[in-house]
């Protein structure tokens, strides 16, 4: 019997001692993996240039070598986001951030299983047709947000034309995120008693006839956070600049080449912020499906040559935008 007790803790000792080594040993390799990260940015402008090269600042400030970033750009085409979301699947690689909607949602269709990052992203729920709990998309999606209070968006024009009557939105039709935007500013600008026109553009091939229409019928214009618009940005700016319409904007880069104002954020610390998360990630550190979406702060900050061009009155409270 005594021999008998004596093997079975002999065994024990080994199992453990093994599991100890085992254990040691994924660690040992864990810190020493280097992780292959995918980006997949939708087009090439600045705010979401800027977000991308937050995450990769971040990511790399975080685990400098043992991470490659692989940055790949669909130049607008949603066929081409699929495309290379595919790659980076067959790939294997250890993450997906996707910037902008079309590029998560192609993401999101192509894997289960790899952790994906969302940012530049309005509303998750509206990107992705789910419903968020307690700012949790789940699953294997998270990530950061580009929305600043619409609410506000639409005291910003109130502020800087406070007998305003009509304004027109100008949006791409096929940016779901657009479409959310629009339909929030219309409630908030309709509630305080201005009439809002929908100016919805297919692709920028429209955009110069959309925006010609719109100024034509309309006292000021309003773009979201709409990244075909904010990449015609200059040919919108020719056009309003002609015909002396204030152009009101989402996020701040657009409207340093044609808006007068714009209630903001900074796209490079929002991707700064999801490279952290990432960095996370792939640490062991958090679990991408119980991580809330994060936002950044929002600033209100206004174009003094185009505020003097359109004869506005800057409000209190606001930042001159750097050129």
């Amino acid at each position: 019997m005594k021999k008998m007790v004596a093997l079975i803790l002999t065994l024990v000792v080994l199992a453990t001692s093994c599991l100890a080594f085992t254990s040691c040993g994924e660690k040992e390799n864990n810190e020493n993996k280097v992780f292959k990260v995918g980006v997949c940015q939708l087009v090439q402008h600045a705010a979401l240039d800027q977000a991308t090269q937050g995450f990769v600042d971040a990511l790399k400030a975080e685990l400098g070598d043992r991470v490659e970033i692989d940055v790949q750009n669909a130049s607008g085409d949603t066929n081409v986001c699929n495309t290379i979301v595919g790659d980076f699947v067959s790939k294997k690689v250890d993450l997906i951030m996707a910037n902008a909607t079309p590029a998560l949602q192609a993401a999101y269709n192509a894997t289960m299983t790899i952790p994906i990052l969302g940012t530049s992203i309005t509303e998750y729920g509206v990107a992705l047709g789910t419903t968020l709990t307690n700012g949790v998309v789940g699953g294997n999606v998270s990530g950061t947000s580009d929305l600043a209070p619409l609410d506000e968006q639409a005291d910003m024009i109130l502020e800087f034309m406070p007998e305003v009557k009509t304004v027109g939105i100008v949006y791409c039709s096929s940016e779901a995120n657009s479409a959310y935007q629009v339909a929030e500013m219309k409630k908030f600008l309709g509630a305080k008693g201005v009439t809002t026109k929908e100016f919805p553009f297919s692709d920028s091939n429209d955009i110069s006839a959309v925006v010609t229409a719109a100024c034509a019928e309309c006292e000021a214009l309003y773009i979201p956070t709409d990244n075909t618009a904010a990449s015609c940005a200059e040919t919108i700016g020719n056009i309003v600049r002609e015909k002396k319409i204030p152009v009101f904007t989402g996020e701040e880069n657009p409207a340093k080449v044609c808006g007068v104002a714009s209630l903001t954020i900074s796209y490079y610390d929002l991707g700064v912020t999801t490279g952290k998360m990432a960095a996370k990630i792939l640490k062991g550190e958090a679990d991408v499906s119980t991580m809330k979406v994060e936002y950044a702060p929002a600033t209100k900050k206004y174009n003094k040559e185009m505020c003097e061009l359109m004869g506005l009155v800057v409000p209190a409270g606001y930042v001159e935008m750097d050129k």
